[in-house]
C-alpha cells in the first residue's frame, strides 16, 4: 500500500474526503484541521491499495489539489490492518500489476537529470568497461554495466514518448547526449594515459576474445535489448526494482562506449565502430521495448490522464 497525504485548502476538505471515501480502495483516513501551515489548509492522510492509487489521485487532480494544495505518496513497506487487507481486496486487480503514473514520473524524471552524480557514475561505468577491455576481463565489463546510470534517462525517453512530455524527452535527450560524449571523452584521456605507461598496447586489445561480444553486432544484440528494456519497464512499474540489476547485467552500452573508445585510441576502426553500432542497437531496443509495455500497460489501465512531471 501508499501512504496519501493531502494538503487541502479550507473549503474543498469535505469533497476531498468524499473521493477517498467512495474509493474501496482506500483506509485510514485521518483528518487534521489547520494543520498545514505552507500552503495554508487542512491535512488528510489516508492509506490508499497500490492498484487504485491511480484512480484517486486522478479524482484529486481533478480537484486542483495538486496546484492549490498538495498531494503526496510515499510506499509503505508494512501495514498490520484488517482494514487495509480488506481494502486491498476490494480494489481492483492486483497490487504486483498497478502502475502508479505519478510516481513512474516522478522517478523517471529525477533519475534522467543530466546532475554531476549521474555523470560521474557514467565516466567511472565508462572508465571501468575500458579496463575491462584491456584486462580481457568479463567480469570487470559486468562490473562496467552495473555501475552504468543510464537505464534511467532510457526508460525517462520511454515514458516520454508514450505520454507526449516534450520536457522529460528533452532533459533525458541530454542526460545521454552530453553524459556519453563527456564520459567517452575522459575515457579516452585515461586510455591514452594507459597506453603510454605501458599498460596495454594494439596487440593486448585484439587478444582479448572474452570481450568480443561488445562489438560483435547481431539479431541477438537487438533481442537482448528489447528483453531488458521490458523487464526494466516492468520492474520500474510494478515496484520490483531489485530486477533492475539484472536488466543492468543485460545490455551493453557503457561496454560499447569503453570499448569503442580503447578501439580507436588503437586505431582498430572495424571495432570501433562495430561498439557504437552496439551501444546505439541497445539503446533503440531498450526504448522501445519499454515504451512497448507503458503502452499494453496504459490500454489495460484503461484511461490516458495527463500527468505533470
Amino acid at each position: 500500500m501508499l501512504h496519501l497525504r493531502l494538503i487541502v485548502p479550507h473549503g474543498q476538505t469535505d469533497i476531498a474526503l468524499d473521493v477517498l471515501r467512495a474509493q474501496p480502495g482506500v483506509t485510514h483516513i485521518v483528518l487534521l484541521r489547520d494543520a498545514a501551515i505552507a500552503p495554508p489548509g487542512d491535512v488528510v492522510d489516508a492509506a490508499v491499495a497500490r492498484e487504485a492509487v491511480d484512480e484517486v489521485v486522478a479524482a484529486l487532480c481533478a480537484l486542483d489539489l495538486d496546484r492549490v494544495g498538495g498531494i503526496t505518496l510515499e510506499t509503505i513497506d508494512t501495514v498490520l490492518s484488517d482494514a487495509a487487507d480488506r481494502a486491498e481486496l476490494a480494489a481492483p486487480g492486483d497490487g504486483a500489476d498497478a502502475m502508479v503514473w505519478e510516481e513512474l514520473l516522478a522517478k523517471t524524471g529525477e533519475e534522467s537529470k543530466p546532475s554531476v552524480t549521474f555523470q560521474s557514475f557514467l565516466t567511472l561505468a565508462c572508465v571501468l568497461a575500458s579496463v575491462g577491455v584491456v584486462t580481457n576481463s568479463a567480469v570487470t565489463i559486468v562490473g562496467a554495466m552495473i555501475v552504468g546510470p543510464e537505464f534511467g534517462p532510457l526508460a525517462a525517453i520511454a515514458v516520454g514518448l508514450v505520454r507526449r512530455r516534450t520536457d522529460l524527452l528533452r532533459r533525458a535527450g541530454v542526460a545521454l547526449g552530453v553524459g556519453f560524449p563527456l564520459a567517452m571523452l575522459v575515457t579516452a584521456g585515461v586510455t591514452v594515459l594507459a597506453g603510454l605507461a605501458g599498460l596495454f598496447d594494439r596487440d593486448t586489445v585484439l587478444a582479448a576474445h572474452q570481450v568480443e561480444f561488445v562489438y560483435q553486432v547481431g539479431p541477438y544484440s537487438l533481442i537482448v535489448a528489447l528483453l531488458a528494456g521490458a523487464a526494466g519497464m516492468l520492474a520500474m512499474t510494478s515496484a520490483k526494482s531489485a530486477a533492475l540489476v539484472g536488466v543492468f547485467v543485460s545490455v551493453t552500452t557503457v561496454p560499447a562506449a569503453g570499448y569503442a573508445v580503447v578501439a580507436a585510441v588503437v586505431g582498430e576502426w572495424d571495432r570501433c565502430v562495430g561498439s557504437l553500432v552496439q551501444l546505439v542497437v541497445n539503446m533503440l531496443g531498450i526504448v522501445l521495448a519499454a515504451a512497448v509495455v507503458l503502452l499494453i500497460s496504459r490500454r489495460r489501465a484503461g484511461h490516458d490522464r495527463p500527468l505533470r512531471v
